[in-house]
């Protein structure tokens, strides 16, 4: 009998290339174990924040995306300075984001295509991502990323205090299934249509156990096994409207009272928040200042897109150093006033 498979299957497929495991990356860019007790630290300080337990605001600041690792670096070595200098009343996690789920097309990140030049050159991709992971590691800052391809956590996850499931992903089961497997906790965004609810059932969803498929650290195909994640929690990243205010903020925390779950919740003062305009994200931290002065506040965490200048670029060969090329950033000295002011 002959094999007819390849008539059926693969139509589409003009090439499969083998990647570097996950063992093998880890062994080339290992972690440590000074970076291992320093990882596991901070996320025991941002579970504590989230659960209530340290009285500090969470704040998860950095670039909407990493296009450039000098850059990234650069401004890594400056929120270093800043998170000493504020750190009585903030924790400082640096968002690292490299991977950018599209609504249509468009650049899917780092990751994907180091190069800008749609290339998607995965293997270098996925070797950058670590060293500079491991370069701000160094620096004594906390990390926090999206995770989107659920292959990637294998290759970056034990460098992470903090994690998020965007919008477009929150209701996807494959992304609940992969958090409830996270060893960091992580934060649901609400639908891009603004709807909590969602993110809620998400959040029920990875707290439980799954089994589902994925890859093991040499790169096989596995069953996974998980316990479920008890760190999971709300962010609020507007939608239709911004969520930010005191009403929609105390809606929120009642829904997460009313499913049983603890009114602790994370505001994104950047998307549709702020509109997508990057100085708008000013009015919503002082929104959010305001809110925290008060007892009982459900704010434990905040999100800020910032980078080192103003505003966004479009991906050519003549960038400007320090710039997004994703969704607009307030630039650095702005970030200073608001976090010092």
């Amino acid at each position: 009998m002959t094999n007819d498979t390849h008539l059926t299957e693969d139509l589409r497929i003009t090439e499969l290339k083998k990647l570097v495991t996950p063992s093998r990356l880890k062994k080339e860019l290992p972690l440590g174990k000074e970076l291992t007790e320093k990882v596991l630290a901070d996320r025991t300080t941002v579970r504590d924040i989230i659960n209530l337990k340290d009285d500090r605001l969470l704040l998860v600041i950095g670039p909407c995306s990493i296009h450039d690792p000098v850059a990234a670096l650069d401004y890594a070595r400056r929120l270093a300075k800043l998170a000493e200098q504020v750190k009585d009343r903030y924790f400082i996690v640096m968002r690292v984001y490299f991977e950018k789920p599209r609504t249509t097309i468009g650049w899917k990140g780092f990751i994907n295509d180091p190069y800008l030049d749609n290339t998607c050159d995965m293997e270098y991709g996925l070797h950058s991502a670590r060293k500079l992971l491991l370069d701000i590691a160094k620096l004594g800052l906390p990390i926090a990323t999206e995770f989107l391809d659920p292959i990637v956590p294998q290759y970056t996850a034990d460098l992470i205090s903090w994690s998020a499931i965007g919008a477009r992903t929150t209701e996807s089961q494959t992304h609940r299934e992969m958090s409830s497997g996270l060893s960091m906790p992580v934060g649901f965004k609400n639908a891009t249509d603004g709807n909590i609810e969602i993110a809620i059932n998400a959040i029920e969803s990875a707290s439980n156990s799954h089994s589902f498929l994925g890859i093991d650290q040499d790169g096989h195909t596995a069953v996974v096994t998980t316990t479920g994640n008890p760190n999971t929690h709300l962010v609020l990243r507007g939608g239709k409207q911004p969520n930010f205010e005191l009403p929609e903020v105390t809606y929120a925390a009642c829904k997460l009272e009313a499913a049983g779950l603890p009114a602790s919740l994370m505001v994104d003062c950047s998307h549709a928040n702020a509109c997508k305009v990057a100085r708008n994200q000013i009015k919503v931290w002082n929104s959010i200042l305001a809110q925290r002065s008060k007892p009982g506040c459900p704010i434990t965490g905040v999100m800020i897109e910032s980078f080192i200048e103003e505003g966004n670029q479009k991906i050519s060969g003549d960038l400007v150093y320090g710039k997004s090329i994703t969704d607009q950033c307030i630039d650095w000295e702005t970030t200073e006033k608001m976090l010092l002011g």
